[in-house]
């Protein structure tokens, strides 16, 4: 019991201590969003902005509201799982580790500076659409990835690849898994009901915004401009954003597709999502290759993104998340009763202390030039009672267990 509390409050130190770093008030480009529904017409994006306008008067208290609680409830439900997971098996040292390198990453760190976004909101609708397709609600879980899809295209790379991994996993009969199975009849008919509207919305959506989507952009611009806390170069930038044509990003921004994937210093920034790939490898390597080769593709779908959009560090982020998404159906799938705190090496106990250290103190990449709040000092002072309870656990399983 001492165990898993001393594990409960070492995610929540953590946690904490990533969210201080950058946490601040809906920056004019969240709070833009926000305020964009459909009185001009059908427009992608539309739906948070139009369900926040049935409840809320569009100001900047309201907006702050709503984004708050929004993201505590994303940050609550990451919690609870990671408590339902630490509950079933607090001594699985490889779990210990994913938990306390993910709450250090970058996710939490630029979750918590991009309050407001809708990748909250996607996030949220994910976890639920997962949860659904547990429990067999198929059906169900496509129309809240319709949804999800109208309240920001995003969900494409963020929801359908990760629930598609998880649909496939509730499909396996035991734990080995081969690519044969795929071309179950079962499954793929439950891969058609689930895939099916969203792929005509996102069609749909793709083809409105090819063709009309341009007719909008004096509209919201003055609209924008006349809420009183929307500038003008942001109300230009957001309603050019939600207005442009797709294959103008693509065509774009793919150009930079490789330069964005390796050469560009987010990617240092990423080399953790390695190592946690490799954690969720070693603890998981009985499922076979196969299942694991899937875990990766919908891990780094994410990534896709760099081929129409701009905010590399924003997207590296994303595959922490996702990552945790799929960790948690492999868990909840897998229930490992097998104690491998004694299996886990020494050397990959340095990696992972040397792994958190290099979340902890690196300066993140912020938006409107802003810097992480605590200065270098600070926050090798507030890393010191993680890595002692990290440490603490190691050496005294036996006694706290």
């Amino acid at each position: 019991m001492k165990g898993k509390v001393l594990l409960a409050l070492l995610y929540f130190y953590a946690l904490i201590f990533s969210v201080l770093k950058t946490i601040r008030f809906p920056n004019e480009w969240s709070e833009a969003h926000w305020l964009i529904d459909y009185r001009f017409g059908f427009i992608k994006r539309g739906l948070a902005g139009q369900i926040f306008g049935f409840f809320f008067q569009k100001n900047e208290f309201n907006i702050l509201l709503v984004s708050a609680v929004i993201l505590l409830i994303l940050y609550g439900c990451i919690y609870f799982i990671v408590l339902k997971q630490t509950n079933n098996l607090s001594q699985n040292i490889y779990r210990v580790v994913f938990y306390l390198v993910f709450f250090l990453s970058q996710y939490i760190v630029l979750s918590a500076h991009i309050i407001g976004y809708f990748d909250h909101i996607v996030f949220l609708l994910t976890i639920l659409i997962i949860y659904l397709i547990r429990k067999n609600l198929i059906f169900l879980s496509s129309i809240l990835v319709c949804i999800s899809l109208l309240i920001h295209e995003i969900s494409f790379f963020l929801t359908i690849p990760i629930s598609l991994f998880a649909l496939i996993v509730a499909a396996m009969s035991n734990e080995k898994f081969s690519f044969n199975e795929v071309f179950n009849l079962q499954l793929l008919k439950k891969s058609i009901l689930f895939l099916g509207l969203p792929a005509v919305l996102m069609f749909f959506l793709s083809y409105y915004q090819e063709i009309y989507g341009k007719e909008n952009y004096l509209s919201l611009f003055n609209y924008l401009k006349a809420s009183g806390f929307i500038k003008k170069d942001i109300a230009d930038l957001v309603a050019t954003s939600y207005t442009e044509k797709f294959t103008y990003y693509l065509e774009t921004e793919s150009k930079s597709f490789v330069i964005k994937m390796i050469y560009h210093k987010s990617f240092a920034f990423s080399l953790p999502i390695l190592f946690l790939l490799f954690i969720v490898y070693k603890e998981y390597q009985r499922i076979g290759l196969p299942l694991f080769f899937l875990f990766i593709i919908a891990v780094l779908s994410p990534l896709l993104l760099h081929f129409v959009a701009w905010d590399t560090y924003r997207i590296w982020a994303f595959p922490y998340m996702t990552m945790f998404l799929g960790y948690w159906i492999l868990n909840v799938k897998f229930k490992n009763s097998t104690d491998q705190f004694e299996q886990f090496p020494v050397v990959l106990m340095i990696i992972s202390a040397l792994v958190m250290v290099f979340l902890a103190i690196t300066q993140p990449d912020l938006f409107d030039f802003e810097v992480a709040r605590f200065s270098l000092i600070e926050r090798i002072l507030m890393l010191i009672p993680i890595l002692a309870g990290f440490g603490y656990y190691i050496k005294a399983p036996k006694k706290i267990f």
